[in-house]
């Protein structure tokens, strides 16, 4: 029988983890992002999203752990997969993957009761000009988000880290979804919006485990979710980027639960 983690709650609900509890996060989110440096090779024009999430699911057996989105909620796979347009939970399947496709793969893993959470972009064939800033937009408005991570700011100084960044350069941070906290459960408080004031929300405390995972679009904020209850897109089909980290709020700042073991968080990695 799992021991319940430690720790107390604050009045919004969020709980607070001590430090053996980060161990537990270390691992799982290790395990999430190795698991995502390891499919980097199989983004390929002609792939089929239904064979690399097949591919996941054999990755996260292997290691002995669990999916946790297999079964939740009636969800049948391993991973979600958002090609293009798609903001975030498509569904893998029998589409092949065509030249200058971008997509982002989301994975959570269950190692030892813990939840590791994280998503990434990456590209099949070409890289475009186009999608190539949005990707990097996104990418340089989750670390804004994570700078603002220490205790005594608020999750609204990290919505309005992203936000301002992300509008600075032309573009629009989707509302309809957010981060979440996590720990021994999938999702839990608090919502982590990924735009807002300055100064408002709860205070960041010591032992906060969370996801940050800006959506950003090309066009405007609004999605639409298709009639299978999962897809999200954009009401204007323009390019939708994600890139997903699980961190925990330390003494000083935060620590990174899912940092891609191979450096391959960014899909040019190749070129660095």
């Amino acid at each position: 029988m799992q021991k319940e983690a430690r720790g107390q709650q604050t009045r919004d609900g969020i709980r607070l983890f001590q430090e053996v509890d980060f161990v537990g996060m270390r691992a799982a989110g290790k395990l999430a992002a190795q698991i995502l440096d390891e499919i980097a090779d199989e983004i390929v024009v002609g792939q089929t999203t239904g064979k690399i999430d097949k591919l996941i699911e054999q990755k996260v057996t292997a290691a002995g752990a669990q999916s946790a989105t297999i079964g939740y909620k009636g969800y049948r796979h391993a991973s979600c997969i958002s090609l293009n347009h798609v903001v975030c939970h498509g569904i893998p399947g029998d589409k092949k993957l065509k030249d200058g496709d971008i997509l982002n793969i989301d994975v959570t893993v269950i190692v030892d009761g813990w939840y590791g959470d994280t998503s990434r972009m990456f590209v099949a064939g070409k890289l475009d000009r186009k999608s190539e800033r949005l990707i990097q937009v996104t990418h340089d408005s989750l670390f804004m988000g994570i700078e603002a991570v220490k205790p005594g700011n608020t999750f609204g100084d990290i919505g309005h880290a992203i936000q301002s960044f992300v509008e600075g350069h032309r573009m629009s941070v989707v509302r309809d979804f957010c981060g979440h906290g996590l720990g021994r459960v999938f999702h839990a408080p608090p919502n982590v919006l990924h735009y807002g004031r300055a100064g408002t929300g709860p205070v960041l405390q010591e032992g906060m485990f969370f996801t940050i995972e800006p959506m950003v679009n090309l066009g405007r904020p609004e999605t639409k979710v298709l009639a299978d209850d999962w897809t999200a897109v954009t009401r204007d089909r323009s390019l939708s980027a994600q890139f997903e980290h699980s961190v925990g709020v330390t003494a000083t700042g935060c620590e990174i639960f899912t940092l891609s073991p191979g450096n391959r968080f960014h899909p040019t990695y190749t070129a660095t």
